[in-house]
């Protein structure tokens, strides 16, 4: 471990780490931190490092810090270490990837910066390039956090996303498994897609392999994906008809109405 310090800094000299991808949300279990540093304070420091401009980056402890500048604490416990930014962004990711909530996207942006620093470390201490460092470095990641290569692959994949349709995953509105197919269509079309989302409420698994096997042959325009979108619904879409009884109806209308007229009032009441 790098050499330390341990002081007492003002919030105010603490800054949040470059392309931090994960949020501070003000839900339950951070009400319980204030409560609890409110209580007992802080009890295990923030680990940050020096900045060139001054103050510090804070490579974990940034809901800590959130809750001391909640509670207007004057000075928090801060544990200075001297890392490189490839050790500072694992140490963050490490720090942080085992939260009870982790949304998709902090875990999405956390990994591709886990493993971007992972590769460049390798490069940087044996020069080694190419496929095989980049399966190696996906390895580390994997077996460090606990899932599966592919899936740390899946996860990064969303990182291709819109933020559009990010949102929508973190939400619980878009399929996982989907939305890492979508991720593969060029940012355009995705922008078609999640019009197409907005306007119907849902997005079929079917729907998006039939538009990646066109956009196969060549570039279409929304027009066309509107289409292929809509020949995949009709194609199991199910026949209705439904039919009422004159006797329910004849009590709304007067006695010369005809059933064509009934009809006619009906469909403008819809």
């Amino acid at each position: 471990m790098p050499n330390s310090l341990e002081l007492n800094v003002s919030p105010a000299l603490l800054h949040t780490f470059a392309n931090h991808p994960f949020h501070v949300r003000k839900d339950m279990e951070m009400n319980e931190l204030v409560d609890s540093i409110r209580e007992s304070g802080v009890i295990v420091p923030l680990i940050v490092r020096s900045r060139p401009e001054g103050g510090y980056e804070i490579i974990s402890g940034h809901r800590r810090c959130e809750a001391c500048r909640e509670l207007g604490i004057e000075k928090v416990p801060v544990r200075v270490q001297e890392l490189t930014d490839d050790e500072a962004t694992i140490l963050m990711v490490n720090s942080n990837i085992q939260r009870e909530h982790v949304l998709p996207s902090e875990k999405a942006f956390a990994y591709r910066m886990k493993l971007e620093a992972i590769k460049h470390q390798g490069r940087a201490t044996s020069g080694q390039v190419g496929p095989k460092l980049a399966q190696r470095s996906n390895i580390i990641v994997a077996t460090q956090n606990g899932e599966s290569v592919k899936q740390i692959q899946r996860y990064i994949r969303l990182t291709e996303l819109i933020p559009e349709l990010l949102d929508l995953v973190d939400n619980k509105k878009l399929q996982f498994t989907v939305a890492v197919d979508i991720s593969y269509i060029d940012k355009e079309v995705q922008e078609w897609i999640y019009e197409y989302i907005s306007d119907t409420g849902f997005i079929k698994p079917k729907q998006i392999a039939a538009l990646r096997n066109q956009l196969n042959d060549g570039p279409i325009n929304q027009i066309q994906m509107l289409s292929i979108f809509n020949n995949c619904v009709m194609a199991k879409k199910v026949s209705r008809s439904l039919t009422f009884s004159e006797k329910k109806l004849t009590k709304y209308f007067p006695d010369d109405y005809t059933a064509k007229d009934m009809e006619q009032v009906i469909e403008s009441l819809l």
